[in-house]
């Protein structure tokens, strides 16, 4: 069992290792294709490449883990909204008028 464990995390450096060598290759490639005779600029190398993936990402993606794991609050709001009786419902949607609008989960699914 745990030598399937330590296959799948090696298996999942090596593609992540490859994976940005060619986005790294990618991007020194358009660069290189374009931005010189377009701007006039320089070409870049393959680490000044991964070094600007690598700066993009802080500045626009951030790093916030797996694309769905921030999603559990929106399953496990369900689950609560589906156990509430109506007056807890009301209850609930009058407290979040002051946090802006709300619409219920039955109501998004008539939309």
């Amino acid at each position: 069992m745990r030598r399937l464990w330590i296959l799948r995390v090696l298996k999942f450096a090596v593609i992540a290792v490859v994976a940005v060598i060619v986005f790294s290759f990618v991007v020194m490639s358009l660069w290189n294709w374009l931005v010189p005779p377009v701007f006039g600029w320089h070409a870049i190398t393959f680490w000044q490449a991964l070094a600007l993936l690598v700066l993009s990402k802080i500045l626009f993606g951030g790093f916030r883990g797996r694309p769905g794991a921030n999603m559990h609050w929106r399953r496990r709001m369900m689950e609560r909204w589906e156990k509430m009786t109506p007056e807890e419902r009301e209850k609930f949607r009058e407290g979040m008028g002051r946090c802006g609008h709300f619409r219920s989960p039955a109501a998004e699914e008539k939309v």
